[in-house]
């Protein structure tokens, strides 16, 4: 295709996400910012033999597209539907799955590798974002792949922001980068021009190379790229056809490793998502083409996300020790209102989740009360610092688990499902869970005046259920659980969004004769030891019901207490997340696919009661 003809496409392109977006939702921002990049991509190189690798991969549906699937659109991120990330079984020009950052230039050294090995010749392009640079584990892939010296192209696509602006030296780095503007032209220029004078001694040749050196620095602020070891290429404008075909030809005629600075506009081509900066357009529902509104829902509970931060907020008014802290998540942890009230109590470090671990911990160690607001499966990233730099040393971090459960759309990268499983068997740490958003303040106001070391709630994506909030905040028992409706048959425990599922299955229970006891196990750990006492020692059959794994879960830490105890006839049955990992769509398509549901809650129940009556 000509210019003219990738330009037009390119129209399309844009046209066609607009549309199909503002119907389904997903992350329109990142994708109308790299329409022109990845028809430069997939013009120059032959996907899927050479092979694409989207960082973070919520700009990939401009490469969903030009593989054959724009006519799936109407399913993006719906059950069963289009994935919003890169997916390979949904096609082979999916060589790479990804929905956290930061992952792309160490899964493409480990293609080279194996293209070396086998001595193929096939290019490896990993796009890579500016904010996702940032993460830690994407400066220990450029510095490996600049000692090893083997040919990649590693595109940096900079829009300076990543879910919310970007912050960190580095990024200062990129945009004097920006503002330099090309350096080889000039420094080709220089070599031409000292080959053309007549020589005049060793000593103009000699420095020669220094003066090349010198031109870099003083053009390229810190030329940190090539320090690194790579052909440094950039800035190209990456909404120029010319511009990105040029030095995408270059960049694969040149040996050893290449990084091709392409400057995006995220948004580009829709003005309510251009002039977004702060991060509103990365990822949304549906929405008005023609205004930009978002469609909502009216009259809804304030969302979890606000409730917790808003709370910590108003408790940081009294308390002078509390520092909150996110990893590039301000905007969705809705913690806008705490930075502006509190600005030098707020640290967004990036995308960098073991960094902000850890620097909770040392906070803790000066006597502050840090907040740690982070995404459940974002969590996972810091595993090690929870375990190594917080808990073993008894450090008093609150950890703000958002997301916690099935999120939907987002699908397998984004369900919070796993970190009770990954939490509860270490030492020191507490773990809850509210019913509402009323237990969820007094939930938020223990954690910030408990002192004895590191304690956790989590919460789910979306809204609470509207109840009334109480005035005044008290402090929960530690390990103190609640019964919301006495019976004596059964007894069920559950916790946060499963709760109102448990209260209809008991319900429906009662007028079948069936007598259900229904308890707020909100104490994930420690739990409440005397109520478990009293519920095996009355032979009362138990069924635990939790919206996470039940590999390691919570059930099964009912099922190890009865054992340690030797309540060897206890009758126990768990619900829970099956060994599998759970794909996108609505929650209540999910959940109703993996049996948490109230039909198949009372089925359970009913089978518990025979099987104790059979033991009898």
């Amino acid at each position: 295709m000509s210019i003219e003809e990738l330009e037009a496409l390119s129209k399309d392109i844009r046209t066609f996400l607009i549309e199909k977006l503002s119907v389904t939702g997903g992350h329109i921002g990142p994708n109308l910012g790299v329409v022109e990049l990845t028809v430069a991509l997939h013009k120059e190189f032959n996907s899927p033999k050479d092979k694409f690798i989207w960082d973070v991969g919520h700009q990939s549906y401009v490469h969903k597209i030009l593989t054959g699937r724009a006519g799936e659109f109407d399913t993006l991120r719906q059950y069963q539907g289009l994935c919003g990330f890169p997916k390979r079984i949904e096609s082979e020009h999916d060589v790479w799955e990804t929905g956290h950052s930061s992952t792309s230039l160490s899964a493409a050294m480990g293609m080279v590798v194996a293209r070396d090995l086998k001595k193929t010749n096939e290019c490896i392009v990993p796009i890579i974002g500016d904010g996702a640079l940032t993460g830690g584990m994407a400066l220990e892939a450029l510095n490996h792949i600049g000692h090893e010296k083997k040919d990649m192209i590693v595109i940096l696509n900079d829009n300076e922001m990543s879910i919310a602006p970007n912050v960190g030296a580095l990024h200062s780095v990129l945009g004097r980068l920006r503002t330099a503007g090309k350096y080889h032209w000039v420094k080709d220029e220089l070599e031409y021009l000292l080959k053309k004078i007549p020589a005049v001694g060793g000593k103009l040749a000699s420095t020669a190379e220094r003066v090349k050196d010198s031109l870099k620095y003083l053009l390229v602020s810190g030329v940190f790229f090539e320090e690194l070891g790579f052909t440094y290429l950039g800035p190209v404008d990456g909404h120029s056809y010319e511009d990105l075909i040029e030095n995408l030809q270059y960049a694969k005629k040149t040996k050893g490793p290449v990084l091709l600075h392409v400057i995006t506009k995220k948004g580009k081509g829709y003005q309510p998502a251009e002039v977004d900066k702060i991060g509103t357009w990365h990822g949304t529902g549906p929405y008005k083409i023609e205004t930009g509104d978002f469609v909502k829902p009216v009259n809804v509970a304030p969302a979890w996300s606000s409730l917790v931060s808003e709370t910590v907020r108003k408790l940081a008014r009294e308390d002078d020790r509390i520092v909150a802290i996110t990893p590039a998540m301000p905007v969705g942890s809705k913690l806008e209102g705490f930075a502006k009230e509190f600005p030098e109590r707020m640290y967004d470090v990036g995308i960098a989740e073991q960094h902000a671990t850890t620097m909770a911990a040392g906070l803790a160690t000066q006597n502050m009360k840090p907040f740690l607001a982070i995404y459940s499966t974002f969590l996972q990233r810091a595993y090690d610092q929870v375990v190594h730099d917080v808990c073993r040393q008894n450090l008093n971090v609150f950890f703000g688990i958002d997301r916690a459960g099935l999120v939907g759309a987002d699908g397998e990268t984004h369900q919070g499902v796993f970190d009770i499983a990954f939490l509860r068997h270490i030492p020191n740490l507490v773990l809850m869970m509210p019913k509402d958003e009323n237990e969820g303040q007094h939930m938020v106001y223990t954690a910030v005046k408990y002192d004895d070391g590191p304690i956790a709630i989590r919460y789910p994506r979306g809204n609470g259920l509207g109840v009334k909030m109480d005035e005044e905040l008290e402090r929960l028992p530690i390990g103190s659980w609640e019964v919301l409706k006495d019976g004596e048959d059964v007894a069920i425990l559950t916790f946060g969004t499963t709760i109102p599922m448990a209260l209809e299955a008991a319900e429906k229970l009662a007028a079948e004769g069936i007598s259900v006891k229904v308890i707020n196990a909100r104490f994930i750990k420690p739990m409440d030891e005397d109520m478990l006492h009293g519920l095996f020692t009355s032979r009362t059959p138990v069924i635990t019901i939790e919206e996470a794994v039940l590999q390691g879960g919570f059930g099964s830490s009912v099922i190890e207490f009865a054992h340690d105890k030797s309540y060897h006839n206890a009758v126990i049955d768990r619900m829970g997340i099956p060994d599998q990992f759970i794909e996108h769509g609505s929650v209540n398509k999910l959940l109703e696919e993996i049996g948490l549901t109230t039909e198949n809650t009372i089925t359970r129940v009913k089978n518990m009661i025979l099987k104790k009556q059979k033991r009898a």
